[in-house]
């Protein structure tokens, strides 16, 4: 039962010629680039990979949330909404990597570079529910995968706009500095 569970909570994002999602265009904020591929597939527990002329493949699993308060959860279960809206044609997958000096840090401290210097949940809140998100963990995984974080955001066309302003705010940020590595990956899902 267990394995089930966690299968379940397993995602692999698969950058290649197939997939729901089509790649507009993938920037390099730092570090190191992706392989350009033209579509996203997203594939979750122990699916099967579709795509066998992959670009790459960033894994990540779902779990528990480590940086926020009861109140902060509270706020962001009442306002939030689901991925898989049906006006929610636009979406971001953005991988990230956080230097030793972040790793270094106790969680406390953590927590403080988090959200009382950056305010990393407060500015979330106020996109709230326009951006729907869902934030995966790499090094749960392994240490060894190429981020740490792959997060997952989708909204409608009429809020690319607030995306850009959110994903501005949290890249001016004091965590941002521990950032070393991150790519950008703006994506439009095809109409059925």
């Amino acid at each position: 039962m267990r394995k089930v569970e966690m299968s379940m909570r397993l995602f692999a994002f698969v950058g290649g010629s197939t997939g729901l999602w089509r790649i507009v265009r993938m920037d390099t904020i730092v570090g190191e680039p992706l392989v350009a591929a033209g579509r996203l597939d997203i594939v979750s527990g122990s699916g099967t990979l579709s795509d066998p002329q992959a670009r790459w493949i960033l894994r990540g699993i779902t779990s528990n949330e480590r940086y926020v308060i009861r109140e902060e959860k509270s706020q962001l279960v009442a306002k939030e909404q689901g991925l898989g809206r049906p006006e929610a044609t636009c979406a971001a997958l953005i991988p990230i990597r956080k230097n030793a000096a972040w790793w270094a840090l106790t969680q406390d401290e953590r927590r403080n570079v988090f959200e009382e210097k950056s305010k990393h949940v407060k500015i979330g809140l106020q996109y709230l529910p326009a951006i729907a998100r869902r934030l995966h963990h790499c090094r749960d995984l392994s240490e060894n995968e190429p981020f740490d974080f792959l997060t997952w955001f989708e909204y409608a066309p009429a809020h690319e706009s607030e995306f850009n302003e959110l994903v501005a705010e949290l890249r001016a940020s004091e965590e941002w500095k521990y950032v070393d590595r991150e790519v950008d990956i703006r994506l439009e899902r095809e109409q059925a």
